[in-house]
């Protein structure tokens, strides 16, 4: 299993992506499991400029082909004004709408204080829902007061392998990879169709 980390933090190394390897070091017992943290503000993708996913090349065509690759996924970003970072939500403009489908992703989310917790539920999982990808039930936020001397408190870290468990347990629960029911088929009107 491949389980990806994906830090929509502009930072390096950042509050964010240390929550995100938390949750990926929590699996690191498990022999059939690779993890890796994807870090958007060192990836070097370029911005999303409409064209479709198969036409970028270089640093762009890697990360989306990390990102498609992967068998599972733990994504997060700070919060700024109640929502998920531009460089966050410029590299899930930049893959196929079907990148994530059917595929299991924990969510994790930091911010300056509790105003920003619910970003999850109405931000995260609804971008990760119009991928159809299974998103797991319980998030990890954290906000100051979960890190003290720069360390994460241990509350937290007891959410981020919790959060590992229920990804694993998921992803392996799913064999298929189909993610509900195909969307409907739109019909044309006869003088909206093609010739």
């Amino acid at each position: 299993m491949r389980l990806l980390g994906i830090s929509g933090s502009p930072s390096r190394g950042s509050r964010t992506s240390r929550l995100i390897q938390e949750v990926l070091d929590a699996t690191a017992q498990q022999a059939d499991i690779e993890t890796e943290l994807l870090e958007v503000a060192s990836s070097g993708a370029i911005l999303c400029d409409g064209r479709p996913p198969e036409a970028y090349e270089g640093e762009t065509r890697q990360v989306i082909d990390k990102v498609v690759a992967a068998d599972a996924y733990v994504v997060g970003s700070p919060m700024y004004r109640g929502s998920y970072t531009g460089a966050f939500k410029n590299l899930f403009d930049l893959l196929p709408n079907d990148a994530l489908t059917g595929k299991v992703v924990g969510l994790v989310a930091t911010g300056g204080s509790d105003h920003h917790f619910l970003a999850l539920e109405h931000q995260l999982r609804p971008l990760l829902s119009f991928f159809r990808a299974y998103t797991v039930p319980g998030t990890v936020y954290a906000q100051n007061v979960h890190f003290t001397g720069g360390e994460i408190a241990e509350e937290t870290r007891r959410a981020c392998r919790l959060l590992a468990e229920e990804v694993v347990r998921l992803t392996r629960a799913i064999s298929e990879g189909q993610a509900g029911p195909a969307y409907p088929v739109i019909v044309r009107r006869p003088d909206q169709q093609k010739p």
